[in-house]
C-alpha cells in the first residue's frame, strides 16, 4: 500500500484489507490528502466503476470516524435508487467502523427517519428534494443535526450542472451554509462525476464564490479494449411490403442479447415499451422465459427496483430496455454489452452508457443500431444526407478520438428556479426582508447573473400573483397562492417532465407531443410519421392545432429535445468533407460499420457532393430552400425563427433549415438584411415563440423575464450573424 494509505484510520485500513484489495487506485490515493485536510473542495472525475465513491468515503470516514454528535457527512444524489445502492455498498464499512448510515428520501419509512432524527450521527444519504423539505419544515432541527458537518459530497455531479436542478442544489448548499453560520470555515464540497467536459470551469458550478481552493483529481484511464459496431437498417417504403426496420432491429436484439445481460438504450419511453413488448413476445413464441424488461421513469418503482435487483444478482440472463434512467451510476454490475438504438442524445450521454459495459477482464462492447429510410425520388434532404447515421458517427469519433464531451451551459438565468427559491426561503424563515433574499440568492448566491432590476421585477410580479406579500414591517411572507404551492409535496422539486400538448387536426386529436424544444406557429412538425403545419398554439389549453401539409415527404430523423452542440455538427461536416468515418488506431484505421451502414454512409456522402455542401451552405431541392449550417441548435433556432418572423414558412429538422414556397435568392436577401440591420436581440426573437414555458414555474414568471430567459437559453444572434457573414456572404 502507499504512504497515503498510512494516513487513513486503522479501522478503515482494516476494512480495505478485508476487501482483499492489493492496493488503492490512483484516484483513491490522490484523494486521501486533500479530503483529510478538510480545507478545500475536491472534484473527482473518472470513468464509471473507477472507484470514485471509495476515493471520497475512505478519507472522509477516517476524518469523522469518532464523531458521534450530529451528521458529519452529507451525501447528495440525483436518484433515490442510487441512494439505496450506496446504502447497501456502505453496509460493511458501517458495521466495521460503527459509523451510522441513514438513507433519506420519499420512499424511506418514517420510522427510519424518526430514529435518525432522535440521534443524528454519521452519514445521511439524501436527494436535493428531501433536503429542501427539511430546510423548509425542520430548519431548527437541521441546524442542530448538521452542527458538526465536515463534508458535503455530490454524486453524479454532471447530472446537475447547467440544469434547473443543479441550480436548485447549489442554492440549497448556500442556504445550508447560511443556516450553519456558526461553523468557522466553509464545509468542503466534493463532487464525484464520470463526465465533465469543461473541467476547469466546474469549480464555479460547485461553489460560485471560491471561498476555499478546489483540487481537481482526474483519471483518464480508459477501457483497455473497446469493441464497437454500427449496424445499419433500411426502413422500406411502405408500399413495397418489406419488413419495417423496427422488426429487423428487434430480431437482431433477440440474437445479440438472449442468454446474457445487456442494456439497450432506446431514448424515448414509447420506443422503450415497443421494443421490450416485441422482445417479450418473441420469448413467448419460442416458449422460453422472458429476459427483456422495460425501465423508464413512468414505471412503478417496484418494477424498476425488481429489474435493478435482477441485474445486480447476475444469476439470470437479463436485458433492460431503458431510457436515460440506467445511465447514471446505480450499481447493476457490468453488463455484457451496451446497445444504442437511434442516435444518442449527446456525447456525454454516450460516454456514460459506454462505461456500463465491460465485465472484469473483458472488453467494453457498444453497438449502435441506426435505421434510415429507403431513398426515392421525393425523399427529404435530411434522409438523403443520412443525418441520424452521420450524427451517430460524429458523436462516436468525438468520444473515442478526441475524448471530448459537451460542456455544461452555465449561462442561463433560471428565473423559474429563482422564483421557487424565493418561495422556499420565505417558507423556511416565515418572514424575510427582500434585501436578505437578494443578498443570499443573487448577490452572494448562485443566481449572481440576475440583475437587481430583474430581481425587483420578479418580486413585484410575485406580489401581484399573491405568491408573496409584504408586511408593514417590510418583511416578505407567503401569500395565499404561495402557501398553496409550498404546502404541496410536489413543491420540493424544481424539475418537471416536458409538458404534453394535445395535437389536434380539425376536430380529431392525433395524440400528445412533449414540448421540450422550439415550436413556432407556421412551421412544420413531424408527428405520427406525417408532416403537419402548425396553425396555432393554445398555451392555456395545452393544444397544438395542425393541418395536413402538402409538402414533401417528412424526414425520419428530426432531432431530439436536447440542444445539439456546435462541435457535434462540425464533426459531421468534417466526416463528409474527408469522405472518411474511420477511427485511427495503432494498427491502422478501424472500420466499425456493417455493410448496410456503410452503404447508407456512402449514399449520404454522394448527396453531400451532389448538393455541393462542401463549399455551399444553402441550396434548392424539390421546391424547397435548404440551409445547412453544420452548427449547433442555438444557431439553427436563431436563423429559423428569424425567417419565420420575416414571413417565411421555415422549419428545422436535425440541424437542417427548410424553407418552403420561395427562392434561394429571396432567402439570401432576407438573411443579408438580418445581418446588416443587426437590431434584434435574443429576447426580442423569443417574443415570436408562442410556448415558452419550459421549466416548472415558468407560468408564474412575468412575461418580460420568461421571454428573456427563453431567449438566453435557445438563441444566439451574435454567433448566428457571425456565421452568416462568414459562410453565406463571403
Amino acid at each position: 500500500m502507499s504512504s497515503s494509505f498510512d494516513k487513513l484510520d486503522k479501522r478503515i485500513q482494516k476494512w480495505i484489507f478485508k476487501q482483499g484489495w492489493e492496493s488503492l487506485r490512483d484516484i483513491q490515493n490522490e484523494a486521501i490528502e486533500p479530503i483529510l485536510s478538510g480545507n478545500q473542495d475536491v472534484i473527482i472525475s473518472a470513468s464509471t466503476a473507477a472507484g470514485k465513491t471509495e476515493a471520497f468515503f475512505l478519507p472522509a470516514c477516517s476524518a469523522t470516524i469518532d464523531e458521534k454528535d450530529g451528521y458529519s457527512i452529507l451525501y447528495i444524489s440525483p436518484l433515490k435508487a442510487l441512494i439505496n445502492d450506496q446504502y447497501r455498498r456502505l453496509d460493511s464499512l458501517s458495521l466495521m467502523t460503527e459509523i451510522y448510515v441513514t438513507p433519506w428520501h420519499g420512499d424511506v419509512s418514517q420510522s427510519v427517519k424518526s430514529k435518525s432524527k432522535r440521534n443524528p450521527s454519521g452519514i445521511v444519504l439524501i436527494t436535493p428534494e428531501s433536503l429542501e423539505s427539511l430546510l423548509i419544515r425542520e430548519s431548527g432541527w437541521l441546524q442542530r443535526a448538521f452542527s458538526s458537518l465536515k463534508y458535503i459530497v455530490i454524486d453524479e455531479f454532471h447530472a446537475f450542472i447547467g440544469t434547473e436542478r443543479g441550480q436548485h442544489l447549489l442554492s440549497l448548499l448556500n442556504r445550508l451554509d447560511s443556516l450553519l453560520q456558526e461553523i468557522e470555515k466553509p464545509v468542503p464540497r466534493i463532487a464525484l462525476s464520470a463526465t465533465l467536459g469543461n473541467l476547469d470551469e466546474i469549480p464555479k458550478a460547485l461553489r460560485q464564490n471560491a471561498e476555499i481552493p478546489c483540487k481537481i483529481i482526474k483519471s483518464d484511464a480508459a477501457q483497455s479494449e473497446l469493441k464497437f459496431r454500427v449496424q445499419g437498417y433500411v426502413d422500406p417504403i411502405k408500399e413495397n411490403g418489406n419488413v419495417p426496420a423496427h422488426y429487423k432491429i428487434c430480431d437482431d436484439l433477440y440474437k445479440f442479447c438472449r442468454g446474457g445481460s445487456h442494456l439497450v438504450f432506446a431514448n424515448s419511453r414509447k420506443r422503450t415499451e415497443s421494443i421490450s413488448a416485441q422482445l417479450s413476445d418473441m420469448c413467448e413464441q419460442d416458449v422460453v422465459p422472458n429476459e427483456f424488461f422495460p425501465h423508464h421513469g413512468s414505471l412503478d418503482k417496484n418494477l424498476r427496483e425488481e429489474l435493478e435487483a435482477r441485474l445486480q444478482k447476475d444469476n439470470l440472463p437479463t436485458t433492460a430496455i431503458c431510457t436515460m434512467t440506467l445511465e447514471l451510476g446505480i450499481d447493476i454490475g457490468k453488463v455484457d454489452s451496451v446497445i444504442q438504438v437511434t442516435a444518442p442524445h449527446s456525447v456525454a450521454s454516450l460516454r456514460q452508457r459506454l462505461g456500463r459495459s465491460g465485465r472484469r477482464g473483458s472488453p467494453a462492447i457498444l453497438r449502435m443500431l441506426i435505421a434510415e429510410k429507403e431513398i426515392h425520388a421525393d425523399s427529404n434532404v435530411i434522409d438523403k444526407l443520412r443525418m441520424e447515421l452521420l450524427q451517430s458517427l460524429a458523436m462516436t469519433r468525438l468520444l473515442i478520438m478526441h475524448k471530448w464531451y459537451e460542456p455544461a451551459d452555465m449561462g442561463n438565468f433560471h428565473f423559474s428556479t429563482l422564483l421557487h427559491q424565493i418561495l422556499a426561503l420565505t417558507a423556511q424563515w416565515g418572514g424575510i426582508r427582500a434585501d436578505q433574499v437578494y443578498r443570499l440568492l443573487c448577490k452572494n448566491g448562485c443566481f449572481n447573473n440576475v440583475t437587481l432590476e430583474q430581481f425587483k421585477s420578479l418580486l413585484s410580479h410575485m406580489g401581484k400573483e399573491n405568491l408573496i406579500t409584504q408586511l408593514s414591517s417590510g418583511e416578505l411572507v407567503l401569500g395565499l397562492q404561495g402557501e398553496f404551492l409550498t404546502n404541496n409535496y410536489t413543491f420540493y422539486a424544481v424539475f418537471k417532465t416536458p409538458e404534453e400538448f394535445r395535437v389536434i387536426a380539425g376536430d380529431k386529436t392525433l395524440g400528445t407531443l412533449p414540448v421540450d424544444s422550439l415550436i413556432l406557429e407556421g412551421q412544420h412538425i413531424i408527428f405520427t410519421g406525417r408532416r403537419w403545419k402548425v396553425e396555432s398554439i393554445e398555451t392555456d389549453k395545452k393544444t397544438i392545432h395542425v393541418s395536413p401539409s402538402k409538402g414533401g415527404e417528412p424526414p425520419q430523423f428530426n432531432g431530439q429535445g436536447m440542444l445539439v452542440h456546435d462541435l457535434v455538427r462540425q464533426e459531421m461536416l468534417r466526416i463528409y468533407e474527408s469522405g472518411d468515418y474511420k477511427i485511427p488506431s495503432d494498427n491502422g484505421q478501424v472500420d466499425y460499420l456493417d455493410a448496410t451502414a456503410k452503404e447508407l454512409f456512402y449514399e449520404g456522402l454522394e448527396f453531400f457532393k451532389i448538393a455541393l455542401l462542401k463549399d455551399h451552405r444553402i441550396f434548392e431541392n424539390n421546391g424547397y430552400v435548404y440551409i445547412v449550417p453544420w452548427m449547433g441548435d442555438k444557431i439553427v433556432n436563431t436563423i429559423t425563427t428569424m425567417l419565420v418572423k420575416s414571413g417565411y414558412t421555415a422549419s428545422a429538422f436535425a440541424g437542417v433549415i427548410e424553407v418552403e414556397k420561395t427562392t434561394m435568392q429571396k432567402v439570401m436577401d432576407c438573411l443579408k438584411a438580418f445581418c446588416e440591420e443587426n437590431n434584434l436581440t435574443n429576447t426580442e426573437l423569443a417574443m415570436y415563440v408562442s410556448e415558452k414555458s419550459i421549466e416548472k414555474y415558468d407560468d408564474f414568471l412575468p412575461e418580460s423575464l420568461l421571454i428573456e430567459g427563453y431567449g438566453q437559453k435557445y438563441f444566439d444572434i451574435d454567433s448566428s450573424i457571425m456565421w452568416l457573414k462568414e459562410k453565406i456572404f463571403t
